[in-house]
């Protein structure tokens, strides 16, 4: 049987990982802080060049990480962003919460004349306030959260923008990113994100120095 020479240790190969994205990757407009988190980021998509379309409120880390500490709920838009987030990792015992299958949700998209995706954040508008927001599939529920913020809605603690796709994507992540209604924010700018990346995000966030 042939064998094949690679590394075999875990531990081995992400400590191997993250230096070469810190060898490669430009983190250099970022905070030690914030850098964390992209690298992190960077590791769940594969590509060094994504660190030029990670941007930060300045805010953010420092109101993601208190959120987090405080027990906030993390509402994820998609499935695969819940799953993706380590229970381990939150520091304390925070809900993990996505509304998408509920049996509500149907009938809510066709009220509104949305997306599924969309509805969904109907169904989080009582604990909002204060909590994080991960959005990483569907630009249809950051769109409909901006108009929920917009009409009065009670604000998050932090919003994560992350949606992937080729319509619309990029659209929303601008749209938070010039008016968040004083939300602190991250957003993976053009098409590119998705659930691993704002999972990764989440990861990070909910454990310093990895």
């Amino acid at each position: 049987m042939l064998k094949q020479d690679y590394v075999r240790d875990g531990a081995a190969i992400y400590e191997r990982s993250f230096a070469i994205i810190r060898e490669e990757a430009d983190l250099s407009r970022f905070t030690p802080e914030q850098a964390e988190i992209a690298v992190r980021m960077i590791h769940a998509c594969g590509r060094v060049d994504a660190a030029s379309s990670i941007d930060f409120a300045a805010d953010f880390v420092t109101a993601a990480r208190r959120a987090l500490q405080n027990g906030a709920p993390i509402f994820c838009d998609a499935q695969m962003v819940a799953h993706g987030i380590t229970r381990a990792r939150l520091p304390a015992e925070n809900e993990v919460i996505c509304t998408l299958r509920d049996e509500r949700v149907p009938l809510l998209a066709e009220k509104l004349g949305t997306t599924r995706s969309a509805a969904a954040l109907e169904l989080w508008r009582d604990r909002l306030e204060g909590a994080i927001v991960a959005v990483g599939n569907a630009p249809t529920a950051l769109f409909h959260l901006l108009e929920m913020l917009s009409g009065g809605a009670p604000q998050p603690a932090t919003v994560l923008g992350v949606p992937v796709g080729f319509v619309g994507a990029a659209e929303s992540k601008d749209a938070l990113a010039d008016n968040a209604h004083g939300v602190p924010w991250l957003v993976v700018r053009g098409r590119m994100g998705g659930s691993a990346m704002t999972a990764a995000a989440i990861n990070a966030l909910a454990k310093e120095g990895i």
